[in-house]
């Protein structure tokens, strides 16, 4: 949970999603007025960008808003310790009141009751590492505080492999985690624990999911006793070790493979998304000499990162964009590099400093309104 596991994340690439407006309004000035624009489900169009009726969601800045944040994470029953700042003394809240503002269209704001008619007697599942429990955190926070009813948690098992499934039970709503840190599969064998890079048999559980929300790449750097796995199988060779960024193309392409052959897509939407920023070097963000994110209060200022994107990117790019079946790519790297002021650092259940996971409430809240607007929002292509 510590700086070990966050030197490993990297960022992925950006996405254009395209909007057809039904109705235009003019830019909101000030919080109270955005926060009105947002309050439905429908994107509507500020300004006109340069393709018409055309909106990159994840393009913009953090402006502050005084009707943020969505709940009282005091009052959420979901929050785990490692990402409850407020329980573990957080004195700065302000960043709790930030939102984020697309560059030429109004986000809608999450709608936790219509999320829930919406996926009426759906399953969500969330198949990743401890960033995709930080989403699954969040998501349960938004909707419990929006749909307080009968609510369920169960310890589900299927082939020895456990998941967490809460039901909003109003609505027969099932949100699940499923941990994976690799998306292949770690087989215990004579000769040790191995990471199978051509083997995906969770895969099975995963395509009983209505909408399923992948995140990947923070467990591939990992070395020595945080290393889950012994060895590696890349086809037929079994090695003790290999490069990590080859091993990671060979798992991303043995996942896209899945998903064009395993999944119904006439009845699973596919999600990928990238994983969020880490902050322990401020020279990326221009403050050089900066070690970790402990006295940061405020977003990086404007809509851009100065250390840019790195390499991973391109990678994960490449992958998509050679699938022949739809997966949506929820890039909420730029948007996350720009928040050095969200993570626990000191304030978390574990008192480490931690400046890769995120505080809940705060960040993660906007990578599921950005999922609610894909999902939902009837001017979303």
């Amino acid at each position: 949970m510590g700086k070990g596991a966050s030197s490993s994340i990297v960022p992925f690439m950006a996405a254009m999603l395209i909007m057809v407006c039904a109705s235009v309004s003019t830019e909101a000035n000030g919080a109270q007025k955005a926060a009105a624009a947002d309050s439905g489900t429908r994107l509507t169009i500020m300004s006109a960008p340069k393709k018409k009726h055309s909106c990159n969601l994840f393009e913009g800045k953090w402006v502050r808003d005084k009707s943020y944040p969505m709940y009282n994470s005091s009052a959420c029953p979901f929050i785990r310790k490692e990402f409850d700042c407020i329980k573990y003394g957080r004195p700065n809240q302000q960043y709790l009141s930030y939102r984020w503002q697309p560059k030429h269209c109004n986000l809608p704001r999450f709608n936790g009751k219509n999320f829930l008619k919406r996926l009426k007697g759906k399953k969500i599942m969330y198949v990743g590492d401890s960033l995709s429990l930080n989403n699954f955190n969040s998501l349960l926070c938004l909707l419990s505080a929006a749909a307080p009813g009968r609510i369920t948690t169960k310890l589900k098992t299927i082939n020895s492999r456990s998941f967490t499934v809460v039901t909003f039970q109003d609505y027969r709503v099932e949100v699940i985690m499923f941990s994976s840190h690799y998306l292949v599969d770690i087989e215990k064998e004579r000769i040790g624990r191995v990471l199978k890079l051509g083997s995906i048999k969770d895969g099975e559980i995963w395509k009983q999911a209505d909408v399923l929300i992948f995140n990947n790449w923070l467990w591939w750097g990992r070395t020595g006793p945080k290393q889950p796995w012994d060895f590696i199988q890349n086809g037929n060779k079994i090695v003790k070790d290999m490069d990590r960024v080859a091993a990671f193309k060979a798992g991303l392409k043995t996942w896209t493979k899945w998903v064009e052959t395993q999944v119904d897509h006439n009845k699973t939407k596919v999600f990928f998304q990238a994983v969020a920023a880490i902050h322990y070097n401020g020279t990326e963000w221009g403050e050089p000499g900066v070690k970790n994110c402990l006295k940061q209060t405020t977003p990086v200022n404007g809509s851009s990162y100065p250390a840019g994107l790195p390499l991973p990117v391109r990678i994960v790019k490449g992958a998509l964009k050679k699938m022949r079946k739809p997966v949506k790519y929820l890039d909420i790297t730029v948007l996350s590099q720009l928040r050095k002021d969200g993570h626990p650092s000191m304030y978390n259940g574990f008192k480490g400093m931690d400046c890769t996971h995120w505080c809940v409430g705060g960040v993660p809240d906007t990578w599921n309104q950005l999922l609610y607007a894909l999902l939902v929002s009837p001017a979303t292509k």
